[in-house]
């Protein structure tokens, strides 16, 4: 495991002390668990959601003009 020097503000530092012996874990595991999140490639926009993939195809035939219509008469 390689050490990793930060320089933080102390009362930041404090914060964080509290915050892990609240949850029992030490500081560095926060923080590698912090890094370890934001160094990973973000998750790719092409997977579906268990919500989306329920309602897709759902407005199938549907006629998005008419839809228009019917939002700008219902806000008038």
């Amino acid at each position: 495991m390689a050490k990793l020097t930060l320089s933080v503000d102390s009362q930041v530092v404090e914060n964080a002390k509290v915050y892990a012996k609240q949850r029992g874990v030490s500081v560095s595991a926060i923080v590698e668990a912090y890094l370890a999140s934001v160094a990973e490639p973000p998750p790719s926009s092409t997977a579906a959601t268990p919500i989306l993939n329920s309602v897709r195809g759902v407005l199938k035939g549907v006629d998005v003009e008419d839809y228009r219509h019917h939002l700008a008469a219902k806000y008038r």
